[in-house]
This record gives structure tokens, sequence and C-alpha cells, in this order.
């Protein structure tokens, strides 16, 4: 979760570091930090607190050195202080170390370290590795070799990357099911959790498979496997650009990211015919088909399921990753796994993944970033092309992963062509949801500001619509937001309506209008305000979010654009930071 970010090169270190880590600030926020080489030793300097508030207090921009590494953390081990901040360094001071990922077995290799005399300063499992590694160096291993022998040590998930003053004119990198990922350019080398924080810089990249090294250089990077062994690597080329990862005159990127929504989406058609059917006729004609993802790309996965069954014909199960790890025993190879994640490194995906290849699955992937992980490890793979998405929210991958389960559905029946038609016309629809909606989505938003609870109700493919505004609603204004399936109410939540509640009604005219629009008022005559979010007006709604036609299976896509801007609102009113929810970060790279 958290994000790392090494450089050597000819250039400054500093301030192309704390650039890379404003880029890589989505993936943790809770405390930021550098080292850098500096003539004969290393300087280091971090704090809790936003990558702003501590580069103007630490100076991080102005560190010098053409050497250094970075990170920006989200907490797992240890309290968001500074002490708990990386990097971590060796009792000497000539190893730092920067880590994405959990050290399993840290505790055991803590109460080992301080037998032998070695002094901790945090409580993160991180600070193991540096403390090691000059165990190693004491032993006259070069820093590579100390690695080798210490990744060996280490149970769990890391992305490291190490400095080391005796061997100041390179960093070591390694990597075991966290992402890392190599720059390559003209100037010197980097490392780092993804690409956005060198677009700027370039587009030559390679990338780290799990137990694998790279000891970058000024010139390039060599690689390795953790016994030593050289290992080929092919240069790929990012083909996103550095502007879509800047706000572009937004206050925030979320807005700019739900306005390039219809652009986006007609993006996501933009599939390779023959194996995008190919794709999807391995769906249509597996024995069993299984679903596998999480938050918001596991509703675009209900979605999904209801689309390949009423327009394909086709049922398939849907699973939150983290829970189907514990059905994995009974998978058989007739058993097709498919994939949804914006980073393709989700960590519970990518265990998912592991486990279903280990039992003769076959995996495919739906997926937004070109040579992630889960698309490496995947037998064939379709990509969201949405560009990069840095608002921890998401809203326009959740867009096109929705679009890319339509066009599965339509090329299963074999109507690529239309699909592609249909859903274009569909696409140039959601900037009138955005303009009918933005003014009223605000005054709605600001109207319950001070409400605690909210609740989105649907049924059908409208449920999973449901789920999804609740979830945005939660994670960026911290309202209590409960989506769930409208004929659910009597069942419990029905206690939980008083006066002033705000429901949420996701209520098209389609095959399960009439329905729904009884569970409404239901929850109207207990009290609550009842905002209507349909094609059609009715007298029952208190607030109206208008929709504009389209035929019904078309419908979620609409819905989205409103329950976005809502939610969004809703967090700027309270006065929260919509791109940076507390406690969350956009890449969940740990379980």
């Amino acid at each position: 979760m958290c994000g790392i970010i090494g450089y050597i090169g000819v250039k400054s270190a500093g301030p192309i570091l704390l650039d890379g880590l404003r880029k890589l600030e989505y993936r943790g926020y809770d405390s930021v930090g550098m080292a850098t080489f500096e003539g004969s030793g290393i300087t280091l300097k971090k704090d809790a607190g936003r990558i702003d508030d501590v580069a103007k207090r630490e100076r991080l921009g102005d560190m010098q050195g053409n050497a250094g590494i970075g990170h920006t953390r989200w907490a797992t081990h240890g309290g968001v202080t500074k002490e708990n901040a990386h990097p971590h360094a060796s009792c000497d001071g000539q190893i730092v170390v920067v880590h994405n990922g959990i050290i399993e077995n840290y505790s055991e290799l803590r109460a080992a370290l301080a037998e032998r005399g070695h002094f901790f300063r945090s409580q993160t499992d991180t600070e193991v590795v540096p403390h090691l590694l000059e165990e190693e160096l004491r032993r006259g291993n070069g820093i590579e070799q100390a690695v080798r022998n210490v990744v060996k040590q280490l149970h769990g998930s890391f992305a490291l990357l190490v400095l080391c003053s005796r061997e100041p004119d390179k960093i070591v990198a390694a990597r075991r099911e966290s992402p890392l990922i190599i720059g390559l350019s003209d100037h010197g080398t980097f490392a780092a959790s993804d690409a956005t924080p060198f677009l700027g810089q370039t587009k030559h990249v390679a990338y780290l498979n799990d137990n694998e090294m790279a000891v970058l250089t000024r010139g390039g990077a060599a690689y390795f496997d953790f016994n030593g062994n050289p290992v080929r690597k092919e240069v790929a080329e990012i083909t996103w650009k550095a502007e879509q990862a800047t706000k572009g005159g937004h206050d925030y990127f979320m807005i700019k990211e739900i306005l390039e929504e219809p652009s986006a989406m007609r993006n996501a058609l933009l599939q390779d015919r023959k194996a995008f059917t190919e794709f999807a006729h391995e769906i249509a004609s597996a024995k069993k088909a299984m679903v596998i993802a999480c938050g918001t790309a596991r509703h675009s996965a209900i979605i999904g399921k209801h689309l390949l069954d009423r327009v394909a014909g086709k049922q398939v199960e849907v699973m939150i990753a983290s829970e189907f790890a514990y059905f994995a025993d009974n998978l058989t190879p007739d058993t097709l796994v498919v994939c949804v994640s914006q980073s393709g490194e989700t960590a519970d995906v990518l265990d998912g993944v592991r486990k279903a290849k280990a039992k003769g699955c076959r995996v495919l992937s739906i997926v937004n970033v070109v040579g992630s992980t889960l698309s490496r490890l995947s037998d064939r793979a379709v990509y969201l092309n949405c560009g990069p998405e840095v608002c921890v929210a998401a809203t326009k991958s959740f867009i096109n992963q929705v679009t890319v389960f339509y066009l599965l559905a339509y090329a299963m029946r074999g109507a690529f062509d239309e699909g592609v038609t249909e859903l274009t016309k569909v696409s140039e629809l959601l900037l009138k949801a955005f303009e009918l909606n933005d003014a009223r989505a605000k005054a709605i938003a600001e109207r319950f500001v001070k409400n605690g609870n909210a609740y989105y109700i649907g049924r059908g493919v409208n449920f999973a619509m449901a789920l999804e505004g609740a979830l945005k609603m939660k994670e960026i204004s911290y309202v209590h937001a409960e989506g769930m399936p409208a004929g659910e109410l009597k069942h419990g939540t029905l206690a939980l309506i008083e006066n002033g509640t705000p429901v949420f009604l996701l209520n098209p005219t389609d095959y399960t209008y009439y329905d729904t629009l009884s569970n409404g008022l239901e929850t109207k005559a207990r009290g609550a305000v009842l905002i209507g979010v349909g094609n059609k007006n009715n007298t029952a709604y208190d607030e109206f979010i208008e929709l504009p036609e389209v035929p019904e299976i078309f419908y979620p896509l609409l819905e989205a654009v409103p329950l976005q801007l809502v939610a969004y609102y809703a967090a700027v009113a309270r006065g929260r930071d919509p791109d940076r929810p507390r406690n969350l970060a956009k890449s969940v790279t740990v379980k």
C-alpha cells in the first residue's frame, strides 16, 4: 500500500524523488521520508504528515546527491510517527532501506537482532532489514550479496530499495509479491512502485517478477534472481502521458477523473476485435467461471454477472478475492478464473491467482495497468485503457470495468460490433448525465451534510450500483452508507430508518421499477427523505436525480456519474479531501 521510489543518475536526486513521491501519494500519505548519498555519507530526513507539509519542514527538495530513495507510508506495523516513517537505517547509519509490503516473521527476527545488540528506533516490520544487512556487511559481503542473503530470511511480501554508503554507486532493488518497476532514462535509472513517478522522465521500463533483484546504476540496471543468476529483461514502453497524472486545473483529481469518463469509456472500446472475442468465447465455453475482485472492481463484476446472464445467457459466480482463497482447495482445472483489478497489484487478487494456477485453472484478467503483476500472471488480459487514475476512489476505472463487461456480453453472443456501436452512444450521454446533475448533486450533498447515515437501495443490476454508490459516499465523506437489495429492507434495515434519513432509490424504468418503488415508499412512510435516481420522476421522490433515456440494460453506467458527484460534493462540504481519504490507499498491495 506504500509507495517507494529510487533514483541514481547524473541529476540531483532530491527534487526527482520528491516529485515522484507526490505522484505516489495516492498509495499512502501517513508519513514521508527520503535518504540521499551526499559526499561521504547518507543524509536521511523524514516525518509524519502529508508530503508537502513534511517537504516544507524538512526541505526535502534541497537534499543533495545523485543517488537516493524515498517512501510515502500507509501504516501497517506501528503508529503514524516520525520514528515509524521510512527510510529505516542500520545502527551505523551506513545502510538505509524503504519497503512496501509486510515482513511476516519480523518479530522473531527483531528479537534475535536485539539479543545480538541491535537498537531499534521504530515499531515497524521494515526496520529488521537494514540491521540484517548490517550483519551481512560485517561478515565481509558486498551489498548485493547481503541483499541476496537477507531476502531468503524474510517471510511475507516486499519490494525493497537499499542504499549503502560503502557502495554509493548503486541501489539494490528486490521484489517478492509487491510491485516494483524499473525506469530507464538517458540521465539515470529509477525504481518505483509503479510508473507514474517517472512518466515525465522516461517511458522505458522493465518489470521485476517475484524473487528477482535489480542493481541500479547511472547507466542502467542488471537483473538477477535471488540466487544471483542473471535474468534477461525485455524493455517495454509505457503509453500513458505525464499530463494524465496531473490535476489539469481542477481542485481535485476525483472531479477531473469523473469528467474524463466519456473519453475513458470510448478508450475502453478500443479493443482488438479478434483477441477480445476469443477472451469472451473462453468465458462463454467455460464449464465453470468465477470472477474475483475487491471493492469497486467487485461491484463492476456483480454488474457483469447480471449482464452476462441477461445478454449472453452465461451464469458466472462473483467472489470477494479475500474470501476466494478459502475455497481454492476444491478448484479443478475446468474452472476458469476471471480477475478484475485497476492496478493489477491487489494482494488478495494475486493470492487467488496463484492458488488458482496451482490447481491448473486458466486465469483471465480485466486490468488497467499494462505490465502489472496480474497481467503477467494471466493467460489472457483485456485492458481498461483509462490511463492513470490518481484519486483513491475509483471513478473512470469503474466505468471502464463495467464497459468491458457490457462488451463481453455482446461479444459472447457474436455481436461485438453492435456492442461497440451501442456503448459509444452511451458514452456520449455520460456528459449529459453530468450536466443534468452537477448542481443538483451539490445541493443534495449540502442538504444532508450533517447526516451520519445514508442508504442506497436497488433491485437486480441496480443493487450493484447501490453498493457502489454507498462505497463512494463512505470512503471519501466518512458518512456511514449502506448499499443493499431493496427487497431486504424488511429483514432488518428498515428498523434504522427515521425522520430525515436520506435513502437513494436506484430506480430507472427497467424490469425492477415497480417493485423498487414500493420499497422506496416503505422507507418514506418511516420518515426517510427519498432521493429517486432514474429517468422518470415520481411524486413520491423528495429529490430527483435525472438520467438520460437509454435502453434499460445501460442505466448502471449513467447512474454511476451522479452517485460519484454526490459523494464528491459531500466530501467537500464536510471538509474532507476526496482524493486522500483517511486510512485508505489506492493500491492495496498487502493482505
